[in-house]
């Protein structure tokens, strides 16, 4: 089931249980806008180049649209606008007073030059700087982009606007980036961790763990429970997957990954098919990687006993279903990986503000925020009987349809 499938049966099954109109239901569904445009470049030969560029923005009931530009070469829109409406509901979810949005280039960035990819973005900026703002839309980096990509949105986008910080999140430190933002999504999804193993009367300590994805979150996620006393005792990632029973050392890895090292040559680990990774026997499963790796085909064999969804929409409709069934606790991609955008939002407040914080405050924040939004998602779980999926999306959901009344949808 593609995604934008997948997150409007969830929406709908959400706004059922809240009863919501029929009329407000299509109205929530629907984006705000999608714009799409042509981004025409000279390349390094002095050929002519063109690419598509996108943005969709989903809704702005609660706040400014939020969300990443991605750069890849097969940019599917029905996944972008899927992403643009989680994005809707992840903020609300987290309660940070923004909207969901979501874009990009169909282009292949590692095939590019940083000064072609530089003119890309550049030309891109000019053909939606009147679309994107501090309190209009906020993009951030994505796949296939990074810092240096938000750094040349942002300095485009003055020459029209006057210095503007707050036009985009993710960017470098020097240029009014957030300390802490790198870790944030990791972060985030460890703090979750524990605020739902806390629910059982347990602790990252003593537990064992399975990470897929070994990119900024899975690394940063593994590590942080290599601190607390977790057992990594399988990860993987697109060069292959590694397994020890007594724990992988995690400091040591990433040392290892950092020297130019892949998994499989990593000393004192097995080397084990990938494919066998989701299926590990573990305490927590944390899928970091693609959606849709949990599907009908895998799922019953399963033997984690929590899932933590680090990626965005990790688990099909149909495995959670069956992975419910087996008792399996799903911690749903809308609260888990929001660290990300939490700190985004740190990062805006800083640059409208002029005023910057220190890592300490930013990860204490960020820790108040991932545990009160755990909070307000149980209180749902227990006033419609549902699971934590359904917990989250109802909590998103109805704050995005209450704001949404409020202002007058109808008028």
């Amino acid at each position: 089931m593609n995604s934008l499938v997948a997150t409007s049966r969830n929406f709908r099954h959400a706004a059922r249980l809240l009863g919501l109109d029929s009329k407000l239901e299509k109205s929530l569904l629907i984006p705000f806008r999608e714009v799409k445009v042509e981004c025409t470049i000279p390349k390094d030969d002095g050929t002519l180049v063109s690419y598509v560029g996108f943005r969709i923005q989903h809704d702005n009931a609660r706040g400014p649209m939020k969300g990443g530009i991605r750069y890849h070469p097969e940019v599917d829109p029905d996944e972008v606008n899927a992403l643009a409406q989680l994005m809707t509901w992840k903020t609300a979810v987290a309660d940070i007073p923004y909207g969901g949005a979501k874009g990009g280039i169909g282009c292949a960035p590692g095939e590019l030059s940083i000064s072609e990819l530089e003119r890309l973005t550049r030309v891109f900026t000019q053909k939606i700087h009147d679309l994107i703002g501090s309190h209009i839309d906020v993009p951030a980096p994505d796949m296939g982009t990074n810092s240096q990509t938000m750094a040349w949105i942002l300095d485009e986008y003055s020459k029209f606007h006057g210095y503007s910080p707050a036009v985009v999140t993710g960017k470098p430190i020097v240029l009014g980036g957030s300390l802490g933002r790198e870790a944030a999504t990791g972060r985030g999804v460890v703090y979750a961790t524990e605020a739902l193993l806390a629910e059982f009367g347990k602790s990252v300590s003593g537990l064992t763990f399975v990470i897929q994805g070994f990119g900024n979150v899975g690394s940063w996620a593994a590590q942080l429970i290599h601190e607390k006393g977790g057992k990594v005792i399988a990860l993987g990632d697109v060069s292959g997957a590694i397994k020890n029973p007594n724990g992988i050392d995690i400091p040591a890895l990433i040392k290892h990954r950092a020297a130019g090292g892949v998994l499989k040559d990593f000393e004192g680990v097995d080397v084990m098919d990938s494919k066998e990774l989701l299926l590990h026997e573990c305490d927590v499963l944390i899928p970091c990687a693609l959606g849709g790796v949990l599907n009908r085909e895998n799922a019953a064999d399963v033997r984690a006993k929590y899932i933590i969804e680090a990626a965005n929409h990790p688990s099909d409709p149909e495995a959670d279903e069956i992975l419910s069934k087996k008792g399996v606790v799903i911690l749903p991609d809308i609260y888990s990986n929001a660290g990300g955008v939490i700190v985004s939002y740190f990062e805006w407040v800083q640059n409208i503000q002029g005023f910057m914080w220190d890592e300490d405050k930013v990860n204490m924040e960020l820790q108040k925020y991932m545990m009160k939004a755990f909070d307000n998602i149980k209180s749902m779980c227990k006033t419609h009987n549902c699971s934590l999926r359904m917990g989250a999306f109802t909590l998103g959901v109805n704050r995005v349809a209450r704001a949404t009344l409020l202002r007058g949808w109808e008028a």
